[in-house]
């Protein structure tokens, strides 16, 4: 008997009755691999220091046992010794009352106020907290955030500067009621927003203002007195003490506030070159000319007003603010030149106090952050430096300033994903917010030298026991994926490692998870006569350790010899080889990473292991005992926690050679192997859209994708479809130099890459179609009730959703896609045909009224895949007795 039932995802449910059946199976790829029993590395948990009696530095956790939200800054009230603010992003300020006893608790939620998309922009939200100097009388505080509202400047998105007030009953408390405005600045762009502030010595509240964002200085915000509140350090009596002045008008100024009588704008009637009208003057601010000011820090001792102020193509800078200084931006970026132009003649610009270009080396990043200075006693040399951090490259630094020059920046430790620092209000210690891991993190001085000494040769980490053979040593297991990384077009060969008597943690979709000793060796060689494999030269041998609180990673650099390699230090270095390609000779450069540098892609948001998770190792391989799969491989080797089931309807990603299957496909693949890692929600990158493979689509940010930086055009996109012109994606991977991704060790492009994203955007992609397209074409407008998802106008069976999934026409009542399935001796077997781009995955139960009994069929064909065309599908299965429903899910890439 057969019946046809109709869902959002399923479309069809057939009963059949059938008796035993002997389909082949990847589950008897069994034996394949055999766990040794014994066996280890001669890599410590802990790497050690890189020269004798070097000083290590390394973060602990502050707060065990307390996770955040997406943390951005953390602070304590003044005279207060054992309490901590914990700012969340999405408007909760978190205290911990009594930090000998750490415990959280919401001080202020506000949550409902804070704009709804701020996942959009790295710096949206809650940003930042600073209490009155006399709080422990008035109980005020104040906040920055960035909020959807409607306001004498417009409707839409502002910056708003509020002031809050603790509960006179309840300490640890404060009402949202009661907020007061100050200022409520109208905001145009994504990002760039009022990102931090403090109260200075002077008793003056400080407000860092970025450029409202977008590249370019799109808005002419930089260098302009007479406009807004943007790109500069505003400087206000909240007090409105005698003397002070009030504001000139401007639609966002509440009059909440007062303007110091000795504020460098007052009375200006010039400013680069251009007369001013001194009634439009906005004597808020204090200092000009700053990009993104993201963090800034008021030494009480020196007075020195620090700011990180994040770069946009060029360099990161760390300013010393000034009353009246002008910092350059967007004539300048640091001491590079920016996209403004030549400045009027007679233009004075202050350099920043510390600099450093766009990268991921010790030396390098990418978004500073800005910090603290520190005056505690457990980091002795350190006293009284700067120590800031960089978001992306995760490098934390010390400077010493004068007041006239700055010191070298010393690197001290490296974390990815702090986003903002503080000070332990017990002792100085430094206290750093991650807020991809959700974490405040303490600078600690490595007591043990940075644990135990790290092999200086290749052969002495027991990776292999013949090194100049590669063969691996017993425990060490050979294993590759469905698609590689970009590495410059380099040939690799991977292993792993797990300790004997642990088990990795298997998930069919998610990140695995590890136990600590787990260890990743990846080897790279290039040829150097391109085409010919015998003249392929070993350049380096990675290595990726697991420890108790993540990952690090060492390389090693082949010798001449070709027999040996050497542990490479830890900043990195770069070496240049001659390649000889089609006759000629050019030069490439190969870059062996810092082991800061490893943790920028290694991320715990990515699983730490890049390519070690289910979709990757899905695949065949040709192992010493013969060819198998490697998960059922793994599963027969007893490496996971417990057997991985239903192995054949496991996710696996497409090479881009795989012509079978569809351009969407093979470029969603390419980008889950190269950019998912950061380009996820928890990731790293800046970005708003989502590169993870598990992400529809649709659901993804990536077609027609609103960007940060779009390039001073307009018209871009992350993809644009039918335009590869205007797709960001293609033209980050297309170009080589600013902004090229992927953005580590890549000197070469990756042509197979390119050439695979631009057929998909130019050839496939015009014809996508959203479903509210589809509602649109179909019914005029995605609200009208005939376009429900699960509206079905036509009758026929199937709702709109699932027309739209199968191309049927929603108000014909007749859908030409259908299932069938007939008994063929002792099996079942069903067929539909399966369509271009579209998913389809077999599912059967023996109670079909028991919605959470419906099970994948782990049966050949199933296996989750998008076609570049259509074509038919048949999938056998066995009954053992009675009857057995089927039914069809069908859902989007």
């Amino acid at each position: 008997m057969t019946r046809i039932l109709s869902a959002s995802l399923w479309f069809c449910v057939v009963c059949a009755l059938a008796f035993t059946s002997a389909l082949p199976e990847i589950h008897a790829q069994t034996g394949l691999l055999k766990r040794a029993n014994t066996g280890s590395l001669n890599m410590p948990l802990s790497p050690g220091a890189a020269q004798p009696n070097e000083v290590r530095y390394a973060l602990e956790d502050a707060l065990p046992g307390l996770t955040f939200d997406r943390p951005v800054y953390v602070a304590s009230a003044p005279g207060e010794n054992n309490r901590l603010f914990v700012i969340e992003r999405a408007g909760r300020i978190i205290v911990i009352p009594d930090l000998s006893n750490p415990a959280r608790t919401v001080f202020l939620d506000i949550s409902d106020r804070i704009k709804s998309d701020y996942e959009k922009s790295g710096s949206e939200g809650l940003s930042s907290i600073a209490f009155h100097p006399n709080y422990s009388q008035n109980r005020y505080f104040y906040v920055t955030t960035t909020i959807s509202t409607r306001s004498a400047m417009g409707v839409g998105d502002h910056n708003r500067l509020s002031r809050f007030q603790t509960s006179g009953d309840n300490p640890n408390f404060s009402p949202p009621s009661s907020e007061l405005a100050l200022i409520n600045q109208y905001d145009q762009g994504y990002g760039h927003n009022w990102n931090d502030l403090t109260f200075g010595p002077d008793g003056y509240l400080y407000v860092a203002c970025g450029d409202e964002g977008d590249p370019n200085d799109m808005y002419q915000n930089s260098q302009r007195l007479d406009k807004d509140f943007f790109s500069g350090i505003l400087r206000i009596d909240v007090d409105k003490r005698p003397g002070s002045l009030p504001p000139n008008y401007h639609p966002g100024s509440t009059g909440n506030y007062a303007i110091p009588s000795d504020n460098p704008y007052l009375g200006v009637t010039a400013f680069m070159g251009s007369p001013l009208d001194v009634s439009r003057v906005r004597t808020e601010f204090y200092a000009v000319g700053l990009r993104n000011p993201w963090r800034i820090w008021m030494d009480p001792v020196t007075g020195f007003l620090y700011c990180g102020d994040v770069g946009q193509h060029t360099s990161e800078e760390i300013d010393a603010i000034t009353k009246g200084g002008n910092y350059g931006w967007a004539y300048l970026e640091g001491t590079h030149a920016g996209f403004r132009g030549d400045p009027p003649p007679g233009s004075s610009f202050i350099p920043p106090i510390v600099e450093y270009g766009h990268g991921y080396s010790q030396d390098l990043g990418d978004c500073v952050i800005g910090g603290v200075v520190y005056r505690g006693s457990q980091l002795g040399s350190l006293d009284g430096a700067y120590i800031f951090a960089d978001y992306t490259s995760g490098n934390i630094w010390a400077t010493h300033y004068d007041g006239a020059t700055a010191s070298p920046k010393q690197w001290l430790a490296s974390e990815t994903g702090i986003a903002g620092l503080g000070l332990d209000p017990r002792n100085g210690d430094v206290l750093l917010v991650n807020h991809d891991q959700g974490k405040v993190k303490r600078l600690v001085l490595d007591v043990a030298n940075g644990g135990a000494p790290l092999p200086n040769t290749l052969s002495e980490t027991g990776a292999f026991q013949d090194t100049a053979h590669l063969v691996p040593a017993p425990g060490v297991v050979p294993y590759d994926v469905n698609v590689s990384f970009w590495s410059d077009g380099s040939d690799k060969q991977r292993w792993f490692f797990v300790p004997a008597g642990q088990t990795i943690g298997f998930s069919p979709d998610s990140n695995w998870s590890f136990p600590a000793g787990t260890v990743w060796v990846k080897h790279f060689e290039l040829e150097m006569r391109k085409g010919d494999p015998t003249s392929r030269r070993r350049i380096e041998t990675r290595l990726l350790i697991k420890n108790q609180t993540g990952v690090y990673g060492v390389t090693y650099r082949w010798d001449d010899s070709q027999q040996n390699a050497t542990l490479v230090p830890s900043a990195g270095l770069e070496e240049t080889f001659q390649i000889n390609d089609n006759g000629q000779t050019r030069s490439q450069t190969w870059h062996y990473p810092s082991r800061s540098e490893c943790l920028v892609c290694h991320t715990p948001a990515a699983g730490y292991a890049l390519g070690f998770n289910t979709a990757q190792l899905n695949r065949s391989f040709n192992y010493p005992s013969g060819a198998g799969n490697q998960i059922a491989a793994m599963n027969g080797g007893g490496f996971f926690d417990r057997p991985a089931a239903n192995l054949h309807t496991l996710r696996s990603l497409a090479p881009a050679d795989r012509n079978d299957a569809s351009l969407e496909f093979r470029a969603r693949s390419y980008l889950a192997a190269n950019c998912a890692q950061c380009h996820q929600p928890g990731g790293s990158a800046q970005g708003v859209w989502d590169a993870r493979f598990s992400t529809p689509l649709s659901a993804s940010g990536i077609i027609n994708g609103p960007l940060l930086n779009n390039g001073g055009d307009s018209a871009n996109r992350v993809v644009k479809p039918g335009d590869p012109d205007h797709s960001m994606l293609l033209a980050r991977i297309r170009d080589l130099g600013v902004g090229h991704m992927p953005p580590l060790a890549t000197h070469e492009l990756n042509s197979e890459g390119i050439n695979l994203l631009h057929d998909w955007i130019q050839n496939e992609l015009p014809a996508y179609e959203a479903f509210s397209d589809w509602q649109i074409r179909y019914f005029g407008d995605v609200n009208a009730s005939a376009a429900s998802p699960m509206a079905d106008p036509d009758r026929d069976g199937s709702p709109n959703y699932l027309e739209y999934l199968t191309r049927g026409n929603p108000v014909s009542g007749s859908d030409p896609w259908k299932i069938q399935a007939r008994s063929l001796g002792d099996r079942i077997v069903v067929s539909f045909p399966q369509l271009a781009r579209r998913g389809f995955e077999l599912q059967s139960t023996s109670t079909p009224n028991d919605r959470n009994s419906w099970m994948a069929v782990d049966a050949i064909g199933n296996e989750p895949f998008f076609s570049n065309q259509d074509r038919p599908a048949t999938i056998e299965d066995r009954i053992n007795s009675g009857a057995k429903f089927y039914r069809v899910r069908v859902f989007e890439p």
